[in-house]
């Protein structure tokens, strides 16, 4: 499906990824995907929206090109995934938190993807609620529907799903306007000083790193708010609440401190650590998440316990 888009004032002079993942409400890994495989060109030539240095119509636009508001992109999307398609199958050690009509929540597993992507094999929390039975809002690209926010694959807790139309379209207003509460508890290493806090720093994609993310000037703000719950010696273990929702926010800031999370061996964690600990990823996991009811807005806070591997985790260091 192919379409042209005009960039509004609220994306102008981001990346591309990030335009592309906004205009279509797509994730930024997506829109890099599509990037990088030449389907999104520019309509018009670059000096009639106000850059200084032209480009021709059909020009392929690169993913790290800060593209100006006004501007005319084409993205030319792939078909969307087929019903038939979404693997659907039951998700081992997927629990429901919360059901009702409107909404469901939950206790996604470390391993489990929000929703099926390019490239990802592995079970997704639409697959698991599926063949659970459990109806989901038709909203959204087909294999994203009912999504109203997501976890990263390598991090576990609360995550919150959309049943109904209504339900769907109220909660991704509202996570866009950063209405809930999200807790996530963090064992870092070592002991962040002071022990409570905000780090306030910019977040983009690691200059040599595609997959990676950095604080850089200029990246987009991140607030990460933190506290001290107790001190192990070696680790740390973190209450932190989100002010802002970057991909891999906590990671990097934490590891930005000098602090990385226990077993994050992508963002620095000593991998003797990890070992002893027995963490094969990082310690990290979304413990509550608030929000207003889609509904009869009544506030709503759903939690999960700490799965196995990090309540293990903890045990060794308390030993």
């Amino acid at each position: 499906m192919t379409q042209t888009h005009q960039v509004p004032p609220q994306l102008g002079n981001k990346r591309a990824d990030a335009v592309v993942a906004g205009l279509c409400d797509s994730s930024r890994t997506e829109a890099a995907h599509w990037i990088a495989e030449g389907r999104v060109t520019w309509a018009q030539d670059r000096s009639q929206a106000g850059s200084q240095s032209g480009r021709a119509a059909g020009a392929v636009v690169k993913k790290s090109e800060k593209l100006p508001a006004g501007a005319l992109i084409t993205v030319d999307e792939p078909e969307p995934v087929d019903p038939a398609e979404i693997k659907v199958e039951a998700v081992q050690d997927m629990r429901l938190l919360y059901q009702d009509e409107h909404l469901v929540a939950v206790d996604k597993p470390v391993g489990v993807a929000a929703h099926p992507s390019p490239g990802w094999q592995g079970p997704t929390v639409i697959g698991g609620l599926l063949a659970a039975g459990v109806q989901i809002a038709t909203s959204g690209a087909q294999e994203r529907r009912g999504i109203v926010h997501r976890l990263d694959v390598g991090t576990s807790g609360v995550m919150v799903v959309a049943k109904t139309e209504q339900a769907y379209s109220v909660l991704k207003e509202a996570f866009r306007n950063r209405t809930p509460a999200k807790i996530y508890h963090a064992l870092v290493q070592g002991l962040p000083d002071p022990h409570e806090g905000t780090i306030d720093a910019p977040i983009g994609r690691h200059p040599g790193h595609d997959w990676r993310f950095a604080v850089i000037d200029g990246g987009r703000e991140a607030r990460t708010h933190y506290r001290l719950i107790e001190a192990y010696g070696k680790a740390s273990l973190m209450d932190i609440t989100l002010e802002t929702g970057r991909t891999h926010q906590i990671r990097v800031h934490f590891s930005a401190l000098g602090h990385p999370c226990a077993g994050d061996l992508t963002y620095g964690a000593d991998p003797a650590l990890a070992s002893v600990l027995g963490l094969t990823r990082q310690w990290l996991h979304a413990v509550e998440l608030s929000i207003d009811h889609p509904v009869s807005g009544e506030r709503l806070s759903i939690r999960s316990d700490y799965p196995a591997d990090l309540a293990e985790a903890l045990e060794l260091l308390g030993e």
